[in-house]
């Protein structure tokens, strides 16, 4: 964590926090004591926090109480069907929705108590993701800006039926913030490639359950063209061997992907 804001995780409460509407943080969790903490203190200044726990066996839960959080226990239904239901049990109309490992800065909290306090034009505002992988932020590739749809009206947005790589799905306005939120997703590379076959498996499910069946392209063209936008095109590159290594990674989810839609539709095809 090199390179978090000087002021990451300080719950500093903002200094436009007066007349703004009230606001419900959502966090679905699972065995997150390590970062789960930071997350909540970076949002204490929250009307509301609710924690949805999908049975933790750390002291994820405990955490969450000493901090104060809302702590609804609930099994593990999927990503999407998890963050739907913390939605479900928010008592205000502004949504903000966090992965427990990732916090959102002093400067990201001012500028939300800002759209809060003003009429806000918009349904829905996307949000800038710094993504620090192996302690350091990578700027390059295809995970800077990464913007994420976060902030929302609880009766304008809920996230999309997918079983990995779930979005938030606005009616209405969409605006864009510029301060960023930060995301501790990767310890390791063990982590992160492994987490790469997890991701590849359940989108070749969803592929699959739509009937889609792959080509040569999705082998080949697709994993190739991926790791040339990323490392080349999006300046990859200059962020040294991590920037190599996750834009190897994500050619490697892409193949992956790709195999396991072959995998499963043959399965599909056997008496």
């Amino acid at each position: 964590m090199a390179e978090t804001s000087a002021e990451a995780g300080t719950g500093r409460v903002p200094d436009s926090e007066s007349a703004r509407k009230p606001i419900s943080v959502t966090i679905v969790a699972h065995n997150e004591a390590e970062r789960i903490g930071t997350c909540i203190d970076s949002v204490s200044w929250a009307d509301e926090i609710i924690v949805v726990d999908a049975g933790s066996t750390d002291d994820t839960q405990e955490i969450c109480r000493k901090r104060g959080a809302l702590l609804i226990q609930h099994p593990w239904g999927g990503y999407a069907a998890q963050k739907n239901f913390a939605l479900s049990k928010a008592s205000h109309s502004w949504i903000l929705s966090l992965d427990a490992d990732e916090c959102v800065s002093p400067e990201l909290s001012e500028e939300i108590f800002s759209v809060l306090s003003d009429d806000a034009p918009a349904q829905g505002y996307r949000i800038p993701r710094k993504n620090i992988f192996f302690g350091r932020w990578l700027r390059h590739g295809d995970l800077w800006p990464d913007h994420q749809l976060r902030l929302f009206r609880r009766d304008a947005g809920a996230f999309n039926e997918k079983s990995v790589h779930e979005s938030v799905v606005v009616e209405g306005r969409v605006g864009v913030l510029s301060s960023p939120m930060e995301h501790y997703s990767y310890d390791s590379l063990f982590d992160f490639f492994q987490r790469q076959v997890k991701y590849a498996r359940l989108s070749a499910e969803d592929l699959s359950s739509k009937g889609v069946q792959p080509g040569i392209a999705d082998f080949v063209i697709r994993p190739l063209w991926r790791f040339f936008k990323s490392y080349i095109l999006k300046m990859g590159l200059r962020d040294g061997v991590k920037g190599f290594c996750v834009s190897a990674g994500s050619a490697y989810y892409v193949f992956l992907r790709a195999a396991f839609l072959w995998e499963l539709c043959r399965g599909r095809e056997r008496p």
